[in-house]
């Protein structure tokens, strides 16, 4: 299996534990009605999102793949710093 394919397999299995991820997490805050679980949704949503961004950048822009990376770090950083702060909202 090439680079490449193994990159699209693993940011696809990503892609899929992240929504998982944020799915049932949006489904705790919506039963709990927890400010602390709506910033915990927002931060892996984010997380995820950022995944499937540099998925699309990689590799179905003209930009350097490097842009990619810059791309998933921005969402990841965000990403959390906002589950940090779930942590601490009360």
């Amino acid at each position: 299996m090439s680079v490449t394919m193994t990159a699209v397999v693993l940011k696809t299995l990503t892609l899929v534990l992240g929504g998982s991820i944020t799915f049932y997490s949006f489904r705790a805050y919506r039963r709990m009605d927890s400010s602390a679980l709506r910033a915990l949704t927002i931060g892996f949503g984010t997380v995820t999102l950022g995944a499937l961004l540099a998925g699309i950048v990689d590799q179905f822009s003209p930009l350097d793949p490097s842009v990619a990376l810059v791309v998933e770090s921005l969402f990841t950083t965000v990403g959390f710093a906002v589950i940090l702060y779930s942590l601490y909202v009360e």
